[in-house]
């Protein structure tokens, strides 16, 4: 590109401004202002009226609606990134808009503004707020740091999703692995998109198996054989199993 180009470009970009005051493009409209987000001109007959959007929300000139004041993650501000000064209370950093918790160890919960009130919102299990993009989103995308794990992320044993996802045989991510019991050959776990967990079992008589995540016979699952050879019920029951072979 030519420097006379890019001297035109800029002349462009800021001929609205004569001795500081908007000169309107055309007679009617709404414009932006070249250096403040937030701040735009409503042009009636060729006179501008400086104006703001609410405190929170910045002005879209790609915006066909009447109001084009809208959400900072809907807009391209581009280099018109001054803002009014905000005006905050304890749960809204600005009057409008969607604002993650106070405490940046609580990541699943937010706030949705409007004009100064703050409504808690809390984001389904394993999802965190995504100050970016203005809703939930999975921890990866989201991108937070310092979030405690909340109560349904653990176990009372201790048990959490692993953070490494496995993958069935074409190499996608399993939706809802399902992991073994340490202890336990009954119990299994259940991982809930693959971050809440979730503790099950098989049915009386029957053992985890993890190589086909499926509940099986004992005798089938390496260690588990003897499972259930004090548990009298499950004796008679296979006794009477094998009667009628």
């Amino acid at each position: 590109m030519s420097l006379s180009i890019v001297l035109c470009t800029i002349v462009i970009g800021i001929s609205h401004l004569t001795n500081g005051q908007f000169q309107c493009p055309k007679k009617n409209g709404q414009y932006e202002d070249p250096v403040q987000c937030d701040k735009f001109y409503e042009c009636k007959d060729g006179v501008a009226t400086e104006k703001l959007c609410p405190d929170g929300l910045v002005f879209d000139p790609l915006n066909r609606k009447v109001n084009k004041c809208d959400q900072p993650f809907s807009v391209d501000c581009g280099e018109r990134t001054e803002l009014q000064a905000p005006q905050p209370n304890y749960l809204c950093p600005r009057r409008n808009g969607y604002f993650a918790h106070p405490d940046e160890k609580v990541c699943n919960i937010f706030y949705n503004c409007i004009e100064g009130d703050g409504t808690e919102i809390v984001c389904p299990n394993g999802l965190h707020f995504d100050e970016y993009a203005g809703s939930c989103a999975w921890p990866a995308t989201a991108g937070r740091t310092g979030c405690n794990e909340s109560d349904d992320m653990k176990l009372k044993d201790g048990f959490t999703c692993p953070k490494d996802k496995p993958h069935n045989s074409r190499g996608q991510n399993v939706a809802h692995p399902v992991f073994a019991h340490p202890d336990d050959c009954q119990k299994f776990y259940v991982c809930l998109n693959g971050v809440t967990p979730r503790e099950q079992g098989c049915s009386t008589g029957e053992v985890f198996n993890e190589e086909s995540q499926k509940c099986d016979q004992p005798e089938n699952v390496a260690g588990c054989e003897n499972w259930y050879k004090d548990d009298p019920q499950v004796q008679q029951q296979q006794q009477n199993k094998n009667k009628k072979q």
